[in-house]
């Protein structure tokens, strides 16, 4: 393929894209295949002769659409919101030409440069405190990770370095392994299965915090586990609090959890991996209040802010806390500005060592919305989620399980006799909704398609089925 015929393949595609996502609503959000439907419908090497164009995408229909998941139809309510916006997809497309493996400003000035200053953007948008924007001389700073699990771990990572070190520094005869077997993590027992993973992976104990009853990690419980746990000669390092947890979308305490943090000289990572977004709206930025008490926050603006996945926001108040810990320096990667202290050289941050131009997104977005534009798109979902929450009220067979703060409703049948999820009846796979703990139906009314009261019929009409 040369330049004459990508241009016109180029414009195939945006026309098969932009058809796609106007006439998403009539394909079927689930696809009715089997584990294993692909394998047969390709052959079983790559061919010896090329391809032409037009049987590859012809095949995407006839092979590849239909076992695809429609995470942007209108009928799609599973697990959580994913982002999806053409200035992204166009910014992506340029991501993918310039093909940039950024891991030094060296490597590519305009990669490192535009996501430091991409991420100060959005961290002013969020009114985070000053420590943690890069600025022209700050200790903190913003970087893209690829998802909030990435980030949760690097954090994790950086919080054990960093006390391992304080340890060994003051008594120098104690190891590493010493230390390691009395490291305990803790997060509520409604964080993500990703923070007890970051915890299998970086070979520490988690443990759980009993939420309260609104489903939130409160100081009491928190102290009580720190003073148990350190009257058995553990030692405490890293607290995990969420804002906006997955299965009901609560919110931990920050203000009562952050002084403990504080107090205890123990790392307080924020996980907003969906909820973040909403906090740009003046309205919902006091469910971040607290977060100057953090060492390090997380959200995912291809959850909910338009910029597709993946773009996962991490900032950090001291960037030497995470350099510290991952700071590796070959004379192959090494160039003359990177004690300069202008610059920052991502690979330090993270836990790969290549990384795409993901800023252009965020540039591509910010720019073409604007903070009012997503600001608006922000709070349309939250009226849809509130509209939802009504029509499921008036419905005597139903009710609803906790707080509706932002886009998600959780629900269920009043009905005990009822045993099977609410999920396991879309048989007719009109829509897609997932189940979450203690037998609730688990839905994100994240869409404003002009179907979304039929959905809502649907949903109150079938699942009683």
């Amino acid at each position: 393929m040369d330049a004459s015929e990508f241009r016109r393949r180029g414009k195939e595609m945006v026309d098969y894209v932009a058809d796609y996502m106007e006439g998403i609503e009539g394909r079927q959000v689930y696809p009715d295949v089997e584990p294993g439907y692909l394998r047969p419908l390709i052959p079983t090497t790559a061919p010896q002769e090329p391809d032409t164009f037009e049987d590859i995408i012809n095949d995407v229909e006839k092979i590849i659409m239909p076992g695809v998941t429609h995470w942007h139809s209108p009928y799609f309510f599973a697990y959580f919101p994913t982002a999806s916006s053409y200035p992204s997809m166009l910014a992506d497309m340029l991501c993918g030409a310039i093909g940039c493996i950024g891991f030094s400003w060296a490597a590519s000035p305009a990669c490192t440069e535009l996501e430091t200053v991409m991420m100060d953007w959005l961290g002013k948008m969020l009114q985070l405190p000053e420590a943690f924007l890069a600025g022209n001389a700050g200790e903190g700073g913003g970087v893209i990770q690829g998802s909030a699990s990435e980030a949760t771990l690097v954090a994790l990572l950086a919080a054990r370095t960093k006390v391992t070190r304080r340890l060994q520094a003051a008594s120098p005869g104690l190891t590493q392994a010493a230390i390691m077997e009395k490291l305990v993590a803790y997060s509520s027992d409604q964080a993500h299965s990703s923070v007890e993973r970051a915890g299998l992976i970086g070979g520490v104990k988690l443990k759980a915090i009993p939420s309260d009853g609104k489903f939130a990690m409160r100081a009491s419980a928190l102290q009580e586990a720190l003073e148990r746990d350190k009257a058995a000669g553990l030692i405490p390092f890293f607290v995990v609090a969420t804002l906006g947890t997955t299965s009901c979308c609560s919110f931990d305490n920050l203000l009562e959890v952050g002084p403990i943090c504080i107090k205890e000289d123990v790392w307080l990572h924020i996980d907003a991996a969906y909820a973040g977004s909403a906090f740009i709206c003046p309205e919902f930025r006091p469910l971040l209040n607290g977060v100057e008490f953090a060492d390090s926050f997380n959200f995912n603006p291809h959850k909910w802010l338009l910029v597709n996945f993946d773009c996962s926001a991490m900032w950090v108040k001291k960037r030497t806390d995470l350099t510290g810990a991952f700071k590796l320096d070959p004379v192959y990667l090494k160039h003359s500005h990177q004690d300069s202290g202008l610059i920052t050289d991502y690979r330090h941050w993270q836990l790969p060592l290549g990384r795409r131009f993901r800023s252009l997104k965020m540039w591509f977005v910010f720019r073409m919305y604007g903070i009012k534009g997503l600001q608006a798109y922000i709070r349309k979902h939250v009226q849809l989620s509130h509209e939802f929450e009504s029509l499921v009220q008036q419905d005597p067979r139903f009710e609803i399980c906790a707080e509706v703060t932002l886009g998600l409703v959780c629900f269920r049948l009043k009905r005990s006799k009822v045993e099977k999820r609410i999920s396991e009846n879309w048989n007719e796979r009109k829509i897609y909704v997932i189940p979450a703990p203690w037998n609730q139906a688990y839905m994100w009314p994240h869409v404003s398609y002009p179907s979304y009261p039929e959905a809502c019929d649907y949903i109150c009409s079938v699942s009683h089925q």
